[in-house]
């Protein structure tokens, strides 16, 4: 009887073995596969900057079109304070607004059918020289809805960091 129990407590103590080395190599494979990732992740930093460039285009292409969509749900929802990136072209030219910060003013027209109206705070960034009507801007910014389509504005740096940086981009330059 005493040789049952000593069998049943060296079971129990290989089983319970056992259960810590399964975890500890499921561990190891945890690691192992993060230690590959990891240098997936490496190896595709060292990529060439032709490729990065392409991958870099069309991430902004995806993210155009995504940011268009959500302009258009926005829109459709009559939501506002949402951070989009999107593209459009110049439809008209306005008069800077000069009363408080101090604001560049044009109106896009985006690919989803809806015009924008960008305010872009010179008193913060750069206002974009040798704008034209015809032009296209990119844009990441904060979606304001309103009943002619949306304001775009925070295309700046906000020199409190309270507020995510946006940008304009306009003839391979950025304004920030």
């Amino acid at each position: 009887m005493a040789n049952k129990k000593t069998l049943s407590i060296g079971a129990l103590i290989v089983v319970v073995i056992a259960a810590i080395l399964g975890i500890d190599l499921n561990q190891n494979v945890s690691n192992t596969s993060h230690t590959t990732a990891s240098s997936t992740e490496a190896e595709k930093l060292q990529q060439p900057n032709a490729r990065e460039n392409r991958d870099s285009s069309e991430q902004m292409s995806t993210s155009t079109s995504n940011g268009l969509q959500v302009i258009r749900d926005a829109f459709d929802q009559q939501c506002s304070d949402i951070q989009v990136m999107a593209k459009g072209r110049v439809k008209a030219i306005l008069k800077d607004d000069n009363e408080g910060s101090r604001h560049q003013k044009f109106i896009l027209s985006l690919d989803n059918g809806l015009t924008v109206l960008v305010a872009h705070n010179i008193d913060l960034a750069p206002r974009i020289e040798n704008l034209s009507k015809g032009n296209e801007v990119q844009f990441y910014g904060e979606y304001e809805y309103s009943e002619q389509g949306g304001v775009i504005h925070w295309t700046h740096r906000d020199p409190q960091n309270r507020h995510i940086s946006g940008w304009l981009k306009h003839q391979g330059k950025t304004y920030q």
